[in-house]
């Protein structure tokens, strides 16, 4: 396993864990070089806050461990293509390399929808990398919706 793919790995712990809280399980991971500086996962339903991705909350976190304005060589894993907002963020961060595991066909803002991380009219653009463990970044994301529609099936038939 490569360093690439080692970080995903974590970044799927970390949608593992938003899994667990009725999350959408999303993970991330931002480096400096090959120095992990923060982690996240989704938390939007916990913080009930619609703004908690997993990208903007590992940004935040790496900022305020370094209390810098600026991160030289940041990089972002993330198991599933950013949305637009995630992108707007990851520009205004100047993060240089991003790399995700699956795409996202109703919001992604890397490659699906946008390509928002490699518009040259922005002030800043990334290196994307899509693909790391996409299988298995693709797999929980089913598997997580798959028992959320049988719960609600299940609470509908409760109901009736």
């Amino acid at each position: 396993m490569n360093f690439h793919e080692e970080m995903m790995q974590l970044a799927l712990g970390e949608a593992g864990k938003a899994a667990k809280m009725g999350e959408v399980p999303v993970g991330a991971i931002v480096t400096v070089g090959q120095t992990i500086i923060s982690r996240a996962h989704n938390s939007s339903e916990k913080d009930a806050f619609p703004l908690a991705h997993a990208e903007l909350v590992a940004i935040t976190r790496a900022f305020e461990s370094t209390g810098k304005k600026r991160i030289a060589n940041m990089s972002l894993y993330v198991t599933l293509e950013p949305c637009l907002m995630c992108a707007g963020a990851i520009i205004l961060s100047r993060v240089e390399n991003v790399f995700f595991g699956c795409r996202d066909t109703k919001a992604g803002a890397c490659t699906s929808l946008y390509s928002t991380l490699n518009d040259t009219r922005l002030n800043h653009n990334c290196v994307v990398t899509e693909g790391i463990l996409g299988a298995e970044c693709t797999q929980i994301l089913q598997d997580f919706f798959k028992e959320l529609r049988l719960t609600n099936k299940r609470n509908v038939k409760l109901v009736s």
